[in-house]
């Protein structure tokens, strides 16, 4: 005990530092986090429905310093693919106003966690129609039954994200 009383004042801040980011990792409801932990899933996935039964999800996105950022959202699973969905209000468009998206438009490379189990791939913007009204849907289902009118709602947009999983650069 005696050792830590020679610490500097910059030691002490670093120790700090190190203390936050490993007690803040994982994010919690509207708090982001650093890194998701876990054994990253190595098969192909063939049947999203385990993600049924778990609300809410992680993300974990690349920044351009180098430390991870993950937030806490939805998804659901259509026809085989996983979506992730990104709410913009007042006429922002994507990816300007959330910071886990601006991560995701630079390098598309991200980690998810469903429950227990963590997948790494890309996430893709959805453009095409179809399919956006195909994950509309799924989201519906799991969530709420007007989910998909909630892109109608004054100000209200919603993006999805198409999660591709496997190794990604």
């Amino acid at each position: 005990m005696r050792s830590l009383h020679r610490l500097s004042g910059s030691a002490y801040l670093a120790l700090a530092v190190l203390v936050a980011l490993a007690g803040a990792c994982r994010p919690s409801d509207e708090r982001p986090g650093f890194w998701l932990t876990g054994d990253v899933e190595t098969g192909p996935v063939q049947d999203w429905a385990f993600s049924e039964e778990v609300a809410e999800i992680w993300v974990e996105t690349r920044t351009w310093y180098g430390i991870p950022h993950s937030v806490t959202i939805w998804g659901a699973a259509a026809d085989g693919v996983f979506y992730l969905p990104s709410l913009y209000y007042g006429g922002e468009e994507y990816p300007n106003a959330r910071y886990w998206n601006r991560n995701v438009a630079r390098n598309p490379h991200v980690r998810v966690k469903i429950g227990d189990r963590l997948f790494e791939g890309s996430a893709a913007l959805v453009t095409d129609t179809t399919e956006w009204s195909r994950a509309a849907k799924a989201f519906a289902s799991k969530y709420h039954p007007e989910w998909d009118d909630y892109q109608r709602e004054p100000g209200a947009k919603w993006i999805l994200l198409r999660f591709e999983p496997g190794a990604a650069g």
